[in-house]
């Protein structure tokens, strides 16, 4: 062979070498494509996994609640605050009969009292005055009424004269009404007039509760002269304490007589106290534009005073619906959503399985929440009643986990 063929040989096996090892190159790099292909599909696959699971371990620790989504009677309500009231026959301001200095104080603020009992002790020159110059007039119109009768007897018998028995009657009667006049302000001061007809002064007089109830206000000290109209104490009975609630124009048509109001106090934070409305206001307060109600409290528990803040609740009405607990309820961005829940076996261990269901969240009442499902759950199938934040929490962790 001579060496002109032998060189074409070579280069023709080289080309052959060459090619091959180009295919074998791109069979690779294809085989490399589809492998890259699968494996994106793949995580993408894993990236949109919406579950969350739990070992029995991480159940128990985390004390999750999981049962089925129960049908409950759920309350539709009315947002409402205000304050705790009584009405106006149940508050009293108590003052002075007579412009007098105050001798002593038998009050506190805080102390119940009764109806008539004694708060305080006026005295004064002129309280002195008026009780001697009643004894005085009442002795006097004892004489005017004996001579009156004297004269009129001559009258009608035509012995005395006509003058003498006008002037005699004006005089008793003008006595008359002075001593009814002197009365009536002694028998506002408490005092007992027989005593003083009799003789007997009182140098001070009692200053008396008009109403039972509590002392809310003293506003006198020992020795301070007080003028008749001299604000001296406050008193209210809270036997009748009500809630007094604003409801805004855009509610007033769902609330009514008879219906129940839930609401709370400052003094009370765990407690839910519990009324009935008895009265709606029937004009608008303008600013802001609402109107008054007045709910009468069933269950009166701690001390309740007037002008406490009240936050409430009216319950507009009741409806049959699927809820949960509001822990088993979640919200994210303008969604919400519960996860149901699964009870796997992965070889021999235990093992749950959260997925989120999105729902439309509807009234609030103690603590649970109206469920209303865009589609039908399977049948028997449980859910989560806690730890919702939680499990939203793990699947967005998983999904970032993914991502990456």
């Amino acid at each position: 062979m001579n060496s002109k063929i032998k060189t074409y040989i070579l280069l023709f096996a080289a080309s052959l070498f060459i090619a091959a090892c180009g295919n074998s190159g791109h069979e690779e790099e294809g085989h490399e494509h589809e492998n890259g292909e699968a494996s994106e599909h793949h995580e993408h696959g894993e990236g949109h996994e919406e579950e969350v699971h739990f070992s029995e371990q991480q159940f128990q620790s985390l004390n999750m609640k999981v049962d089925t989504l129960p049908f409950r009677n759920i309350s539709s309500y009315v947002e409402a605050n205000g304050q705790l009231e009584v009405p106006p026959q149940n508050e009293a301001a108590v003052t002075a009969i007579i412009g007098a200095n105050v001798t002593s104080i038998k009050v506190i603020e805080g102390d119940k009292v009764s109806k008539g009992q004694v708060l305080a002790y006026l005295s004064h020159p002129d309280l002195i005055k008026l009780q001697t110059d009643y004894s005085n007039s009442w002795n006097q119109l004892q004489y005017l009424e004996k001579e009156y009768q004297r004269q009129k007897k001559l009258y009608e018998e035509k012995v005395g004269s006509g003058k003498e028995y006008q002037k005699i009657q004006s005089d008793y009667q003008s006595m008359k009404g002075n001593v009814k006049g002197y009365e009536a302000q002694l028998k506002m001061m408490g005092l007992g007039l027989e005593k003083i007809k009799q003789g007997e002064i009182y140098e001070q007089i009692p200053v008396p509760s008009p109403i039972s109830g509590h002392i809310r206000l003293v506003e006198v000290k020992t020795g301070q002269y007080v003028q008749p109209q001299t604000e001296m104490f406050e008193i209210v009975n809270i036997n009748h304490i009500h809630a007094d609630l604003m409801v805004f124009e855009k509610d007033i048509h769902k609330v009514k007589e008879g219906q129940k109001v839930r609401f709370s106090i400052e003094s009370l934070p765990d407690k839910e106290l519990e009324a009935t409305i008895y009265a709606v206001g029937k004009s608008f307060e303008q600013d802001p534009k609402a109107i008054h109600l007045h709910a009468e409290i069933e269950n009166k528990e701690g001390l309740l005073i007037p002008g406490m803040y009240v936050r409430g609740r009216i319950m507009t009405e009741n409806i049959q619906s699927y809820a949960l607990p509001e822990a088993a309820v979640v919200r994210e961005g303008e969604k919400y959503f519960i996860f149901t829940a699964k009870k796997e076996n992965d070889n021999g261990e235990t093992e749950w399985a959260f997925e989120p269901v999105e729902v439309i969240a509807g009234a609030k009442d103690e603590g649970w929440i109206e469920i209303k499902l865009l589609k039908p759950l399977p049948e028997k199938a449980k859910v989560a009643w806690n730890n919702a934040y939680y499990l939203l929490a793990e699947m967005k962790k998983g999904e970032a986990e993914h991502e990456h």
